[in-house]
């Protein structure tokens, strides 16, 4: 059983104010791209044209939608293995996202990475990472790096945010509390989201986290701010996220947020989900944040039915093409094994050149064997 029902979802941030319709509109219609793909990929996989792991976002695209929205595109993002959300929130083409999952040329990281490493450095989304909470270093690191440049090269202020997003699952691993402990140290201007969507693969998090009913509080070991908010409703989530966004930027501090939502699917597409009920799944479903934002914007005169099932259909549509096109995008070669290896030539590793979605340039070779009889180059 999960650890919290519905009702006792909060946000200790201010209530929400007015957003503007047109970006509730440009909102719905991310939060149902991610739903279609996701729905795609399962297709997909249960097609056996998706291998490996397939860990997919239905039930949480209000997380991924409205904390992105809540940042500069200029602030780093990273996300642990359910991650395909995060892309198309940030901004990646389906097509390439949905090549990715189909191991092809024409994916983010050219079919090498699939459904956990999705990677977007145009969009500053250093990945998807396999290694239940190995990102929260990186994300530490990343954070670090702006720092560094804004204050220390460039003379100035820090002024980015990084976001770095984990599942509760990874609450535990050694790796993050050492990461949240130089976040602390170091006055760091990131902000860890746990997606606390209430189970650990298999398990509530009641039984294998303490405190399991207020994460949040496990900041202020660290010394500091940790917030309870609200990601089953999209509006919700943006406000608190932009509040708390905006406070981190002024005051290069670090900051947790205890995100509460729900995955209506398994935790993997292998998951039988016997752990909970069906009830309970019920329960959840009846409060589904794309049909919750659907009624706001009906409430204020903004969507018609009629409109929604437009959207619907352009949703639809897009995704459908962006199937089309991952299969018609060739596999990587097998002389691709030695490709991306190390960014230049070096031995028998022919370099490494961008995703087809950078344009796919060649790396060039920056230096020179010092030795000039050395097969290095």
């Amino acid at each position: 059983m999960s650890s919290f029902p519905p009702t006792t979802i909060i946000s200790k941030i201010t209530p929400r104010g007015e957003i503007a319709a047109v970006t509730a509109l440009k909102w719905l219609r991310e939060m149902m791209l991610i739903r279609e793909f996701e729905l795609r990929c399962m297709q997909a996989y249960q097609d056996k044209k998706i291998g490996g792991f397939c860990h997919v976002y239905i039930g949480q695209e209000a997380v991924a939608v409205g904390t992105l929205a809540a940042i500069e595109a200029s602030d780093p993002v990273v996300t642990a293995y359910r991650d395909h959300g995060h892309a198309l929130a940030r901004g990646m083409d389906p097509r390439h996202c949905m090549a990715e999952m189909f191991g092809r040329i024409g994916g983010c990281a050219k079919g090498k990475g699939g459904s956990m490493h999705m990677f977007d450095r145009a969009n500053n989304l250093f990945g998807g990472h396999g290694i239940v909470g190995a990102q929260i270093p990186l994300g530490i690191g990343l954070a670090f790096a702006t720092k560094y440049e804004d204050e220390v090269i460039n003379g100035g202020t820090s002024k980015r945010v990084t976001l770095a997003y984990l599942g509760d699952g990874a609450l535990n691993q050694g790796s993050v509390h050492e990461a949240k402990n130089l976040a602390g140290l170091f006055n760091l201007p990131v902000i860890i989201i746990c997606e606390n969507n209430g189970y650990s693969m298999g398990t509530a998090i009641s039984r294998g986290t303490t405190m399991g009913h207020d994460i949040a509080s496990k900041a202020l070991g660290y010394g500091f701010e940790g917030v309870v908010m609200n990601g089953m409703d999209v509006l919700e989530t943006y406000t608190a996220m932009k509040e708390l966004v905006d406070r981190v930027r002024a005051t290069s501090r670090p900051a947790f947020v205890d995100m509460r939502c729900y995955r209506y699917k398994g935790h993997s597409m292998s998951d039988p989900r016997k752990y909970r009920t069906r009830e309970e799944e019920e329960r959840y479903e009846a409060d589904d944040p794309i049909g919750r934002l659907k009624a706001h914007l009906e409430g204020r005169n903004a969507l018609t039915e009629d409109d929604f099932k437009a959207m619907q259909r352009d949703v639809r549509t897009q995704v459908r093409e962006s199937v089309e096109w991952a299969e018609q995008s060739p596999p990587a070669p097998v002389s691709d094994l030695y490709r991306d290896v190390y960014r230049e030539r070096w031995g028998p590793y022919t370099g490494s050149s961008d995703p087809e979605m950078l344009g796919g340039s060649e790396n060039q070779a920056g230096f020179a064997a010092t030795d000039p009889k050395a097969d290095l180059l």
